[in-house]
């Protein structure tokens, strides 16, 4: 009795939702075929299970990352490509239970570590990248959608490539430790969208989030400084250090034009950096940086130091 009435909820929530915006074919969108909503204590009720589903739909699934674990659930793994690249990358993690294919409420993905091993002759060389921390949960989602992000230094090539490991924990029951080995593609020529630069004998990262969405006119340009780390192994946390990073937009192929209105990338709450940038036609677009000590204003890295007049500190951005 209980599936029935279950059943009736999500199919009267489903016309209900049509009949407010007929462009959402909601009805047919397979959800009901692909998931069955069975009452189960440990996965979403149809209202959280249906926004998760939808949500999915517009990312892709990364096929090494996915696993089954005990013989009862799957772990799936998604980036907007379905592929990891060098720079930043988003990843969602859900855990599904293989009787019903419904999401699983509870679940923690954390000590996420990627590793590159560089071989170089009869030697091996191994470090980390820039990391988001701890997978959680998204703003205004069911706690079964959990996103993490992954900065990856460089990409896969010949014998040295990347592993990640992670912790899972299902439902509370104690973590367990995975680890997979991951193809990281290269962006394509001519694009740069992370960048290092030193100060005060530190390593910092400037990792540039998704520009591949970017469109003419103002857009959000948002970044993260992460510090590398000691041992070099240890995923690379952001910085503590505060910074103001100015950006100067010029288009190598069209002279070296800029555009007007572009604003400094500062400090948020949520860890990022995020300012305006304003991409007056499409093209190629280099962001010239530089660094600041939020503190002092003193330059800590990029500035005018190139014979053209701007800083040889950049992002390369096609749109």
């Amino acid at each position: 009795m209980k599936n029935i009435t279950l059943f009736a909820s999500l199919f009267m929530s489903a016309a209900i939702f049509t009949a407010c915006n007929e462009n959402d074919d909601i009805i047919d969108d397979g959800f009901t075929n692909e998931i069955t909503i069975d009452g189960d204590v440990d996965c979403c009720s149809a209202e959280e299970a249906r926004i998760v589903y939808n949500f999915l739909k517009n990312v892709k699934e990364i096929p090494e990352l996915a696993d089954t674990i005990d013989g009862t659930y799957r772990l799936h793994a998604y980036t907007a490509s379905g592929k990891l690249q060098t720079g930043f990358n988003y990843i969602y993690f859900v855990v599904t239970k293989l009787k019903n294919a419904n999401y699983v409420k509870d679940i923690a993905i954390e000590n996420l570590t990627p590793i590159m091993t560089m071989h170089m002759g009869e030697k091996t060389m191994s470090h980390s990248t820039p990391i988001g921390g701890n997978a959680t949960t998204l703003s205004d989602a069911p706690e079964a959608l959990k996103r993490t992000w992954v900065s990856f230094l460089m990409p896969t090539a010949g014998e040295d490539g990347w592993t990640i490991s992670y912790d899972l924990n299902i439902l509370s029951q104690g973590a367990e430790t995975y680890k997979k080995t991951i193809a990281v593609d290269a962006l394509d020529d001519g694009q740069a969208w992370i960048k290092t630069f030193k100060a005060n004998d530190n390593v910092y990262i400037l990792s540039l989030v998704e520009p591949n969405k970017w469109q003419t006119g103002t857009n959000e340009i948002k970044a993260y400084i992460s510090k590398k780390s000691s041992p070099i192994t240890t995923p690379y946390a952001l910085a503590s250090e505060q910074f103001i990073v100015e950006q100067v937009p010029t288009m190598p192929d069209m002279g070296n034009h800029s555009s007007p209105d572009n604003t400094s990338l500062t400090l948020q709450d949520d860890g990022s950096y995020v300012g305006n940038i304003n991409l007056t036609m499409t093209g190629l677009w280099r962001i010239h940086l530089t660094v600041r000590n939020a503190d002092t204003n003193e330059i800590v890295a990029g500035g005018d130091d190139e014979s053209d007049g701007f800083s040889s500190l950049f992002w390369d951005v096609t749109i």
